[in-house]
């Protein structure tokens, strides 16, 4: 098993992550719609950690954005690269992530990360990162609130409310499946909020978290527990 070792140039303490920040936030993209829901290809990306091992496994699973079918997968296991600190969680994640991403065959197309994007303390989260680092349109659906506040959507599928930080709508809170808690919907990169929520909606017909974070973060699972046995 080829462990992914943090590169070289990786920031090391959160002064050097924070400027990282800065540097990038200005790159990111707002004013493309993004492909049409239901269209092309659509990647999920998760990870899970075993901090004991200072391990963490990067799952990509590729869908027919039609038909939500399973059209390709990959995974990576790599070196934890970053600490815990709350709003830098990117800096733990991506140099497995995208070595998972590398290891498809095909183009993603549309990537939905378990996380954030605009809806972030210095509006660049996990999903806005990995946008500015691929050129991939990608969006944010996380299963729990953050640094916002919101109103609770109607009982409804498909009801939303703003995510407000600082005065500004930076997500939606979303109702996927009628009287179930909402998930958290943000722009990354090259993708508008109401495309974000409509892909949202698409790719979850029956459950309240998308097919593309459901498989991911079962894949991901697996690849950790054969990494780690």
């Amino acid at each position: 098993m080829t462990i992914i070792e943090k590169p070289a140039d990786w920031p090391s303490d959160e002064a050097a992550a924070l400027a990282v920040q800065d540097g990038l936030r200005g790159r990111v993209i707002l004013d493309e719609p993004g492909p049409p829901p239901g269209s092309g290809l659509v990647t999920g990306v998760d990870v899970a950690y075993d901090d004991d091992r200072d391990l963490v496994a990067a799952a990509a699973v590729v869908l027919d954005a039609r038909t939500l079918a399973v059209v390709e997968e990959a995974t990576a296991v790599g070196r934890v690269s970053f600490p815990y600190v709350p709003g830098l969680l990117a800096f733990r994640e991506i140099p497995t992530v995208l070595a998972a991403l590398d290891r498809l065959r095909n183009g993603p197309g549309l990537v939905v990360c378990d996380g954030y994007g605009r809806a972030h303390p210095r509006r660049f989260g996990l999903a806005a990162h990995l946008g500015v680092l691929t050129g991939l349109p990608v969006i944010g659906v996380a299963k729990n609130p953050f640094t916002f506040s919101y109103e609770q959507p109607a009982a409804g599928r498909g009801a939303s409310a703003p995510l407000v930080a600082d005065d500004e709508e930076v997500g939606r809170a979303l109702r996927t499946q009628e009287g179930v808690k909402p998930v958290f919907v943000s722009v990354g990169h090259r993708v508008s909020l109401d495309n974000a929520c409509a892909h949202t909606l698409h790719l979850a017909p029956r459950h309240r978290i998308p097919e593309t974070t459901r498989h991911a973060d079962s894949l991901c699972r697996r690849a950790l527990k054969e990494a780690t046995a």
